[in-house]
């Protein structure tokens, strides 16, 4: 073989050969991200998603929530956990191999009597509870959430003492701003992390006009628990999870040790419930991300 020939063949070897590698690699990183593709191991049920089935039967509900899949609830202490003692409630959680690793609570629980409400807490298991709000003069004055972001360290404090978290949950109306100033943004900058942790409901953030990957992005360190709830694209109102236009899968593969943080799936008006409930629980189950 002349040497010119010889040399051209090398040369189509060699580029070959680099294609093959490059193909090769491209597959294994294929591979690889698949490797690194998980789904939430546990899922929870905010039982607001679920607050006309509980006031007509709770335990009959508990029962169909765990039947749907879900390993957690969140309870509502405002609804007064739907008519039943502390006792019945821990008895009903148990027998259904249910968790509560928290509960949302009035924020006036923390003027009143705060040491029984986190001995409450401790007998239903709670890691966290969690104040969905402030009262409504915290709608038209600023310094309204700057006092309660203080009641709120003073509480956080207390409550890390008993072995339990003191959050806060946004809604809506928290990123409208109030005498030039986003409310939730001076309070969350005024909560002390040390004693105080935050959850974000994906889909209030959505609605509200926020962005709740920027948010994440943010606060990174101090979102322990999540509402995962799908928006319509008018941004009006929550939807059946995949049916809006929350980056549901974006969104839970940014979240840090997202297996250690309790999430929630809520669906707040849906034509039925329970149906509702089921379709979300599968739909989140199969999720990767």
């Amino acid at each position: 073989m002349k040497r010119r020939t010889f040399l051209q063949s090398i040369g189509v070897a060699s580029v070959g050969s680099l294609f093959a590698d490059a193909r090769l690699a491209g597959a294994a990183s294929r591979l690889s991200d698949v490797a690194r593709r998980t789904t939430l191991k546990r899922i929870g049920l905010e039982l607001y998603a679920v607050r006309k089935a509980m006031r007509a039967d709770p335990e009959r509900t508990l029962a169909a929530v765990r039947s749907a899949g879900y390993d957690d609830v969140e309870l509502l202490w405002s609804f007064k956990n739907f008519d039943r003692t502390t006792a019945q409630v821990r008895d009903s959680l148990r027998q259904e191999g249910l968790k509560a690793p928290s509960a949302h609570i009035d924020p006036n629980i923390l003027l009143n009597d705060w040491e029984s409400s986190l001995n409450t807490a401790k007998q239903l298991g709670h890691q966290y509870l969690i104040a969905a709000g402030l009262p409504a003069e915290s709608r038209k004055s600023i310094d309204v959430w700057r006092i309660w972001a203080d009641r709120f360290n003073a509480a956080g404090a207390e409550a890390r003492k008993a072995g339990v978290w003191l959050s806060f949950h946004n809604e809506p109306d928290h990123m409208k701003p109030i005498e030039g100033q986003v409310p939730y943004d001076l309070f969350v900058e005024r909560l002390d992390p040390k004693v105080t942790r935050l959850q974000l409901d994906v889909g209030n953030m959505t609605m509200g006009g926020g962005d709740p990957m920027a948010y994440l992005n943010r606060y990174r360190d101090r979102y322990w628990s999540f509402h995962i709830k799908d928006v319509r694209a008018d941004r009006t109102r929550d939807t059946d999870l995949g049916a809006g236009i929350v980056n549901l899968k974006g969104l839970l593969a940014a979240v840090p040790d997202i297996q250690k943080k309790p999430c929630f799936v809520e669906h707040e008006s849906p034509t039925d419930e329970m149906a509702a409930a089921r379709a979300n629980c599968v739909y989140l189950k199969a999720l990767e991300f």
